[in-house]
């Protein structure tokens, strides 16, 4: 069986590693549970490894808003105290506070 830990948890904000983005994680998935086509799309020498935590994210960057999948190995904590402004926040999380976002409903 595997068993995978998390380092990151829901309603943290985080920002890529390599790109210029950041957001909220709205879901964990203890591996790599995307489509082989989405993973292959990515360059061979940066393909991250699948086995270990991908985080759902509500994204944004300077231009756009949108949901992102990122690899544990390329997100780091965002500690700016910035809140993200991305539309579907009010949706999952309550207001920003200490530096994350409180989820609004009770996980089973």
């Amino acid at each position: 069986m595997l068993r995978t830990r998390a380092k990151y948890h829901l309603g943290q904000v985080v920002r890529h590693k390599k790109h210029p983005f950041r957001g909220v994680i709205f879901d964990v998935d203890p591996e790599f549970a995307n489509t082989d086509e989405w993973y292959e799309a990515i360059p061979e020498d940066s393909r991250p490894m699948k086995d270990q935590p991908y985080y759902h994210l509500l994204a944004e960057n300077d231009q756009s808003y949108y949901v992102a999948y990122v690899s544990e190995q390329n997100l780091v904590a965002d500690y700016s105290g910035e809140p993200v402004d991305h539309p579907d926040i009010a949706d999952l999380f309550g207001p920003f506070t200490d530096g994350s976002y409180p989820l609004h409903f009770q996980l089973n």
